[in-house]
């Protein structure tokens, strides 16, 4: 069966939970009697999630088993499948955080995982909330592999981030729509690629799979995702996220590229430099969370597939039809 389903959304949705659920559901016997599968299995569409020891500021699923891969070579003593209430999940814990990973990276991964999952008889859930993932995964945008240009990079770290973002608004505007706006490695990458290419992402090359996807988005109010932001970092610092980002310090990463990890990473690296204090990187993350949040529903909002859903009922008629249909 040549299918997939996506489902995707803002930040702190409950993409990964909602994605585990129906997992699990369709990974009974009454679902392989119904529709003739074996099972899913989720592909992670996170750019944080990627990273190993980025697991409490990413809001990483706490795996079944401890990955014991080393830490800074990325060479695993055993086999390792990442799971999560027994369901795979790949495209976690994949990348060294000491080295960069870039999409056109995850899309050969993630297509090979999807691969695989439909070679074996089990539908394949895209789960995530970085627009560029999943779009470099079901519609086949082909990124350019793009070399670092230093030269170029010195030029442009003499801006500021508002300096950036205005450059970036003039050369390629709907990347400037869905980036991390405060975060200059972002903005100087997406600057380099479109200096160089001299092409902005919409007129990139698109190769769409070619068998049919599902696209479900969770649904949520601006109210009640405030809400969760807000308590989802509070609930990460009961967690010690401080002592995850102390950690990645252990192992060699320099505070300018934990920053680069944005959000939680970058206000809380901030706070630990004694730069600013706890309420304000509290308030200050919470509020750039929040601005992340409402790009990525500008970028899942243009596209007309996708099917925004309230509750779990309305999610399943949806996947039992879409798994139903002949097409």
């Amino acid at each position: 069966m040549q299918k997939l389903i996506v489902i995707l959304g803002p930040t702190a949705s409950g993409k990964s939970d909602l994605g585990a659920q129906l997992a699990l559901r369709l990974s009974s016997g009454q679902a392989k009697k119904q529709f003739g599968i074996h099972g899913a299995e989720i592909i992670s569409a996170d750019s944080r999630q990627v990273y190993k020891g980025l697991d409490i500021g990413s809001g990483k699923i706490t795996p079944d088993t401890k990955n014991f891969s080393n830490f800074s070579t990325g060479q695993a003593k055993k086999k390792y499948i990442f799971t999560h209430k027994g369901i795979p999940h790949y495209c976690i814990d994949v990348a060294s955080p000491r080295r960069k990973f870039t999409v056109s990276q995850y899309a050969k991964l993630a297509q090979k995982a999807i691969v695989s999952v439909q070679k074996r008889g089990r539908v394949p859930f895209l789960v995530g909330g970085s627009p560029l993932y999943i779009y470099a995964v079901t519609d086949g945008w082909v990124l350019p592999e793009v070399k670092p240009n230093m030269k170029l990079r010195k030029q442009l770290e003499k801006l500021n981030v508002e300096q950036l973002l205005k450059k970036l608004q003039k050369l390629d505007p709907e990347r400037a729509k869905t980036i991390e706006q405060k975060n200059p490695r972002r903005l100087i990458r997406a600057l380099e690629i479109v200096m160089t290419t001299k092409k902005p992402v919409a007129q990139l090359q698109k190769y769409p799979l070619p068998y049919p996807i599902l696209f479900l988005g969770i649904k949520k109010s601006l109210q009640e995702l405030k809400q969760r932001i807000k308590k989802r970092f509070l609930q990460m610092l009961k967690r010690s996220f401080f002592n995850e980002i102390k950690d990645l310090r252990k192992h060699g990463l320099s505070w300018k590229r934990i920053e680069d990890f944005g959000l939680e990473y970058r206000e809380g690296t901030q706070y630990l430099q004694g730069k600013i204090s706890k309420q304000e990187m509290i308030e200050k993350t919470i509020k750039a969370t929040e601005d992340f949040a409402r790009r990525q529903m500008t970028w899942f909002k243009k596209d007309q597939r996708i099917h925004w859903i309230k509750n779990p009922k309305d999610t399943e008629r949806l996947i039992y039809k879409f798994l139903t249909v002949q097409y």
